[in-house]
């Protein structure tokens, strides 16, 4: 059996057992966020780079692609001088 809202009832209003400020009450905001930040490396991407390499796999292995670059551009130096 389904149940009625009421007319005056927001449908994204939290249900009363649901009451933030009873179960929060004790919380400290932003308690673990420097532990958080400690283990996090987030990097915003341009728009216009983010349309090209969509996924955090497509970033990465567009990363190490220049990596192996760079070592071999450092190695062919090394080896004219």
């Amino acid at each position: 059996m389904k149940t009625k809202l009421k007319k005056d009832t927001k449908i994204s209003d939290l249900r009363p057992e649901y009451n933030l400020k009873l179960h929060l009450k004790d919380g400290i905001r932003g308690k673990y966020s420097e532990r958080y930040r400690e283990g996090t490396n987030i990097v915003l991407l341009a728009p216009d780079v983010a349309e090209v390499f969509p996924t955090e796999e497509s970033v990465n292995e567009a990363l190490r692609l220049v990596i192996k670059l760079t070592k071999v551009r450092s190695k062919v130096k090394k080896n004219f001088n």
